[in-house]
């Protein structure tokens, strides 16, 4: 395959939160799943591609279709990448089928302008999170719907972490039990590049563990889910005045991680 161009859009889980590196000047980079697919798909495939993420952290759906995609689109993307609705979750209010619209509208227009969909499910962070049994109804739900308006597609490339009950162990997740770790990051991409007829990196579904000192009880309550509570009441986001880390091409070659 050549002359691939691909373009990411989506909130935390695709910008990569959780999945943080220091630099040798001590800036802290957030990595992630799509970068790791880049670098990857670079790798397997034997030949450059071009990449680009335009996902902010703490984006619902629909803000993410109205705010990313044809930004995304403009760029003349070969694939488009598409995850979104893990923060709609979170608020019971939000209607799935509202949801699984905005994944409706994200396949019409790349169908509209000949890009291939690659439509990636998150995983299941409700084992580690406070009402987790809400949490992992509504996803079961949204899962299902998303994948109901994919049914008669089988050209979507489909890569859907949801279902995966080892990603869903605490293992592969950060402090905040909110967001993988670079454990979690990479076994994402490793599903991508299956879904992809591509050869992952053998280790990548399943990194060795490691092991830390985890805030349990007051103590997590306080570091995540008081500041949490804070933006739902202040009506703020995680990703307010942030902008998107590769909003133009990122040129990959093999063998440059």
């Amino acid at each position: 395959m050549t002359d691939v161009r691909y373009v990411a859009i989506g909130d935390s889980f695709t910008e990569g939160v959780g999945d943080e590196l220091t630099d040798d000047t001590g800036v802290t980079i957030t990595r992630g799943w799509a970068d790791l697919l880049a670098q990857g798909w670079a790798d397997a495939a034997g030949a450059p591609i071009r990449y680009a993420n335009l996902a902010i952290r703490g984006k619902l759906a629909w803000p993410i279709v109205d705010e990313q995609l044809e930004a995304a689109l403009a760029l003349r993307p070969t694939h488009l990448s598409f995850n979104g609705g893990g923060n709609d979750m979170l608020r019971p209010r939000t209607a799935i089928s509202h949801i699984a619209d905005a994944f409706s509208r994200v396949l019409r227009r790349c169908d509209e302008e000949g890009v291939q969909l690659i439509l990636l499910s998150g995983a299941d962070p409700s084992r580690g999170l406070p009402l987790g049994g809400l949490v992992r109804r509504r996803g079961d739900a949204l899962s299902a719907a998303v994948v109901g308006r994919i049914a008669d597609r089988p050209d979507v490339i489909r890569a859907l972490n949801w279902p995966d009950q080892q990603l869903a162990g605490p293992s592969f997740w950060s402090e905040d039990r909110l967001h993988m770790n670079a454990r979690g990051h990479h076994r994402v991409a490793a599903r991508v590049l299956s879904a992809l007829d591509l050869e992952p990196e053998p280790t990548w579904w399943d990194l060795p563990h490691e092991s830390g000192t985890r805030l349990r009880g007051a103590a997590y309550y306080r570091a995540h889910v008081g500041p949490w509570v804070r933006r739902r009441l202040t009506g703020t986001s995680s990703g307010d005045h942030r902008s998107a880390k590769y909003p133009t091409w990122l040129d990959v070659a093999p063998g440059t991680a």
